[in-house]
């Protein structure tokens, strides 16, 4: 399979550029900067000068590749528009079209609380991710009323995602959490299983560790 991962130097991408390699997929990680191109390369993929804002340059990468992942995330940098983020999702989706498989690298926020609540929408919800946890949800709704030709994914981390040790396998669910924690790891293998299986198509889902 031809993967193209925006954002795939990152902590995230860089991990899947990686699973996907190691698997046998042509990966490709796309990146405006090409100062991350040697990291790529040890990874086992490609690098890929290409910008996630600029229509054409999507649909050229769409119309090359089995599968587009987007493991962009809002701005967190001081004085950024998290807001943003939204409208590269809306970019992104419009661009690929009916060329490509689309998956989106999501946030937790957009989870609901056995109450019904999002999680970003709790008191306790920490403050200083409201605003991107905010944009990650409005990007999944941009997704969700997507034309019927765009075959898109979203996949919700854990609540808590961050370095760990790579399991191999997780726990699956579609709009609640089901667990606390999911390693960059591990995550990155649910991404490449759900571009192999296809077991969610035009739906959000999560995953997170099993429990010990």
């Amino acid at each position: 399979m031809k993967i193209a991962v925006f954002g795939g130097t990152g902590r995230i991408g860089s991990r899947i550029v990686a699973e996907a390699a190691q698997r046998g997929h042509e990966v490709t990680a796309l990146s405006r900067r090409a100062a991350t191109a040697t990291a790529t390369a040890t990874a086992g993929g490609r690098w890929q000068q290409a910008d996630a804002t600029d229509p054409a340059s999507v649909a050229t990468v769409a119309a090359d590749h089995d599968a587009v992942v987007s493991a962009l995330g809002p701005s967190r940098e001081p004085g950024g528009d998290p807001s943003a983020f939204v409208s590269v999702v809306r970019g992104l989706a419009d661009a690929v079209g009916s060329s490509s498989r689309l998956l989106v690298v999501g946030g937790a926020g957009s989870l609901l609380a056995e109450t019904g609540v999002r999680l970003v929408d709790l008191p306790e919800f920490p403050a200083e991710y409201r605003a991107e946890s905010l944009a990650q949800a409005d990007a999944l709704e941009v997704l969700r009323s997507a034309p019927a030709g765009l075959d898109w994914s979203y996949l919700s981390p854990a609540p808590e995602i961050g370095p760990g040790r790579r399991i191999g396998s997780y726990v699956v669910g579609t709009d609640q959490p089901v667990g606390g924690f999911i390693s960059f790891d591990d995550f990155a293998v649910a991404v490449i299983d759900e571009l192999e299986q296809r077991n969610h198509q035009r739906v959000r889902f999560t995953v997170a560790q099993p429990a010990a």
